[in-house]
Order: structure tokens, then sequence, then C-alpha cells
């Protein structure tokens, strides 16, 4: 006996088929991180890259920090984020640890 499988053709093993058939479930969706560059001056050495590091990974939401120093000028902090971050918020985290922001770029 032929049945409609509903493609438009015709199968005796429209059961078979439908057996072999898979779910496949749809990931999760990858939540979009935002990035925001900070230029900071007044950092020479590890430790001003470690104060930094850790006074901007507590604020809410930061994923991760990345600090390229140059010690004889302006470092830049990149910040990895869930959602976009205040100004007010990295002015603070910055000033905390005992230097001065020179610029933010969202």
């Amino acid at each position: 006996m032929s049945q409609n499988c509903g493609c438009g053709c015709s199968s005796n093993n429209a059961d078979e088929a439908n057996d072999l058939l898979q779910i496949i479930p749809r990931p999760e969706a990858t939540p979009v991180q935002t990035q925001t560059e900070v230029k900071i001056s007044g950092m020479t050495c590890g430790h001003c890259v470690a104060s930094v590091t850790e006074e901007l990974k507590e604020i809410a939401g930061v994923e991760n920090v990345d600090v390229i120093l140059n010690a004889s000028g302006v470092s830049t902090a990149t910040v990895s984020s869930l959602t976009a971050l205040s100004e007010e918020s990295i002015r603070n985290a910055i000033d905390e640890a005992g230097y001065t922001v020179e610029a933010i770029n969202a």
C-alpha cells in the first residue's frame, strides 16, 4: 500500500523513513560580548597591570580584561563584558586602582 508522506512522493516505507529522522536540539544562544577600550595613564609595571585588571574585573558583567602596558605613555585595557558598561563604573575602577582614564571607546 502506498502512503503520502507529505513531500509529494508516494512511499511504501513512510514509517521506516520516520524512524530514521533525528531531532537535533537547537544550541543555546551564545551571548554577544561587548568590548570597551580604555586608555590609561600612570601605569609603569606588572603590578600596575594587576591592580587595574583586578578593579575592572569587579565591575558587574565583566568577563575578561586584557591590558597592554606602555610604561612610558598611555596603556590600553580591553574589557570584555556581557552588557555595555557605564563610563562611571570604568572611571571609578581605574581611579580605585590609582590611575587616570584618558579615554573610553565602547
